[in-house]
């Protein structure tokens, strides 16, 4: 598809630049990455999952599902009589979804803005995120809409970043590129991005606002191989195809690009160890009741 004719939902007016973003050249290179970036987050898949506990005959609703493969799991889980739905605003990652469904597995997935998609009441057991709730403009309506999705028995499960200097494996490409670069412009707490759940209180309080009860935030530590067991030079390779240290160096010449690179490779050689290019990452693992 072009991007003139690729389908973008309709959303939420304040999610518009989020929606914007994901179906764009950046959408197409998380997609491009998928495999990749499963690679690399295939641990945490597995350890919200353990939480959440998804049981057979059950109905997951998985918000921000990108190239499914978390979807995939949840609907192994409750097959063959439950059901999963994957929903993402990206069209790039939807169509890899769809492309990439195991067949025999009793699931869906909808191109939509879950704040304002009209689901089913009371329709899902369970719903469940890996760092797909990050990006709400305005969390308590998306929650709030979501919570309406689940039954009254119904339960959240979900996995957000912690604080950004908690994740070196993210933020010291980008120190490494800002030896080169002006720092990019500060995101506010309160604003969507990765880190926009990394505060307990906030994250209690927007739960709280959308009427979810006995909320509890795990936190969870766990290395993070950037390079995906392909080496030094792929981990020097992700940072600069997608993350904050790929955003920092959009729009920059050719030398200064080569000289970050430099920096990157400089700042991650001692963490190499074989194939492998190890760095810390924090999670939270948030779970909830409907009510």
């Amino acid at each position: 598809m072009t991007g003139d004719t690729m389908q973008q939902p309709s959303g939420h007016a304040q999610n518009a630049d989020q929606i914007a973003y994901w179906n764009g050249p950046s959408g197409q290179r998380w997609a491009d990455r998928h495999a990749a970036q499963e690679s690399l987050l295939g641990p945490i898949a597995e350890a919200l999952i353990d939480r959440a506990r998804p049981m057979p005959g059950e109905r997951v609703l998985d918000v921000g599902c990108g190239s499914g493969a978390t979807t995939f799991a949840f609907a192994k889980a409750v097959a063959p009589d439950g059901f999963a739905l994957g929903l993402d605003v990206s069209e790039p990652m939807l169509s890899q979804a769809r492309a990439f469904a195991p067949k025999g597995l009793p699931l869906d997935f909808v191109l939509a803005d879950a704040t304002v998609h009209p689901f089913e009441p009371a329709s899902f057991d369970l719903l469940a995120s890996r760092f797909g709730v990050m990006f709400f403009a305005d969390p308590i309506a998306s929650f709030t809409n979501l919570r309406r999705a689940l039954k009254p028995t119904g339960r959240l499960a979900f996995a957000c970043w912690r604080e950004p200097k908690e994740n070196p494996w993210m933020m010291a490409p980008l120190m490494a590129v800002y030896k080169h670069v002006p720092k990019m412009p500060p995101v506010g707490p309160e604003e969507p991005g990765p880190f926009a759940f990394a505060s307990e209180e906030r994250v209690m309080r927007i739960l709280k606002g959308a009427g979810f009860v006995d909320m509890a935030m795990e936190p969870h530590d766990l290395p993070m191989d950037v390079a995906i067991g392909g080496g030094l030079d792929a981990a020097v390779d992700g940072a600069l195809q997608i993350g904050p240290a790929s955003r920092a160096l959009q729009g920059h010449p050719p030398e200064t690009y080569a000289a970050a690179k430099a920096s990157i490779r400089e700042m991650l050689a001692p963490f190499q160890k074989g194939q492998s290019v190890a760095l810390q990452g924090a999670i939270w693992i948030v779970t909830a009741k409907a009510t």
